[in-house]
């Protein structure tokens, strides 16, 4: 339609072309109004009745919601119209009719359950606020693709088809490959660590993650996208640093460049950017207050791993996001390096939202004798991952980075309830289509 204008780009005077879906039709007896809406707004379509062709008149008022339809006419001024103009039809052409019974309202007068709005994204993508969630999950990846390279790093893009998993264990999802098994890919980890042994030094990866994981929560996803950073001569300091930089720099995206997605989740009075260094708390330290704030039944002690409640009891006593660092060497993977003064305190940290995790991360052992160990004392075969250890015998330097998740980022940036409501077309126990 290359006549076609935008309904917010329809000015008084202008002779329009408009396209775009019926949101609703306003019968007031001698004068009716369709309201015609496109990604760009509304715009009201006035038919008076006993002026106009029937025909014209039939076509305009006798269409379903959600039709697609091309109308060409008159703009004029109009201040009581909802945008302040109005167009007088001349020609009215139905171009995809829609059935009258729609399985879920995109105008979101009535509501509708999360799993009937994922069953039809398409329909549930024209409610303003719903649209308004990815095209905000748009500016946070394309803000954090800018910061990236403001940090000098390399955009890669790392096989998702893997022999062996990043972790080993049964969270892999396995396929047959031209007659050999093989798995999605849990993590670009294994071969971020290989592109930052290169010469090309940092690097990052924004793509898909798949692990086979029975969780069925708000938070979890059996396929996610995955941000992912490695920094040759970097230690766990330096990727904190690169991640608190990135999050950071998605919130002052949204906030210069997203003011009519806030309004339209209500969030514009709310929204606010971090102003202050993210805490870096010690494991140690985060278990004693933990322990302190008396919501856990028992009281953690060393080694263990920070249960849900614990969490939301940490992030509701610190108030925004943190770092938690120096964590007990057993709990965290093989590539995690541990301190050369206590093997029993590991140099990885995650970074919390006050809602849940959001990134894992730290140095990496970069010694192949050491890799070697880690590898055996988590009970895995160092021979079926011979690709990534033999490149630690010829000069891999020291290391570092961490895995952000994307939908986890935008669901606590905006405060969803379900992690669902931020990927187009979800994968979790119960779901494979659409």
């Amino acid at each position: 339609m290359q006549d076609r204008i935008y309904t917010a780009d329809a000015e008084p005077g202008d002779d329009a072309t408009v396209a775009g879906w019926v949101h609703e039709i306003r019968d007031l007896g001698g004068i009716a109004f369709l309201i015609l809406r496109d990604n760009s707004g509304k715009i009201q379509v006035k038919f008076e009745k006993d002026d106009m062709d029937e025909e014209l008149v039939e076509t305009g008022l006798g269409v379903s919601r959600e039709s697609v339809v091309k109308v060409t006419g008159a703009v004029e001024e109009e201040p009581r119209a909802p945008t302040g103009v109005e167009i007088t039809p001349e020609e009215v052409e139905v171009v995809a009719p829609a059935d009258p019974e729609l399985p879920l309202d995109p105008s979101g007068k009535v509501d509708a359950e999360l799993s009937t709005r994922l069953d039809n994204r398409t329909l549930d993508l024209r409610k303003e606020e719903v649209q308004a969630v990815f095209e905000i999950r748009a500016e946070i990846l394309r803000a954090v693709r800018e910061q990236f390279r403001a940090f000098d790093c390399t955009e890669i893009n790392t096989p998702k088809i893997v022999a062996t998993g990043t972790e080993g264990g049964t969270e892999l999802f396995p396929i047959t490959y031209f007659g050999e098994e093989a798995f999605m890919n849990q993590s670009p980890q294994l071969f971020k660590q290989l592109i930052a042994g290169s010469n090309v030094e940092r690097v990052f990866e924004i793509g898909p993650i798949f692990r086979a994981e029975e969780h069925n929560t708000p938070r979890h996803l059996n396929e996610a996208t995955s941000i992912d950073f490695e920094g040759a001569f970097c230690d766990q300091n330096d990727a904190m640093d690169v991640v608190e930089g990135v999050v950071t720099a998605a919130y002052e995206a949204i906030q210069e460049n997203c003011s009519d997605e806030l309004e339209a989740l209500g969030l514009e009075d709310e929204f606010e950017v971090p102003d202050e260094a993210f805490p870096r708390l010690s494991y140690e330290e985060a278990i004693e207050r933990i322990n302190a704030t008396g919501e856990l039944d028992e009281q953690l002690v060393w080694g263990d791993d920070l249960p849900t409640e614990g969490e939301k009891a940490l992030g509701d006593d610190v108030g925004g996001h943190y770092f938690i660092t120096d964590w007990p060497s057993e709990i965290k993977p093989f590539y995690i390096k541990d301190h050369d003064d206590d093997e029993q305190l590991s140099t990885g940290f995650d970074l919390m939202h006050p809602r849940m995790e959001l990134v894992s991360g730290g140095q990496r052992e970069h010694r192949y004798e050491k890799l070697i160990e880690g590898f055996e004392q988590q009970g895995l075969d160092p021979d079926q991952f011979e690709y990534y250890t033999k490149m630690f015998k010829y000069g891999m330097p020291p290391h570092a980075g961490f895995g952000l998740g994307g939908e986890r980022l935008v669901m606590t940036i905006l405060g969803l309830d379900n992690i669902r409501e931020a990927v187009l077309f979800p994968r979790d126990r119960q779901r494979l289509s659409p």
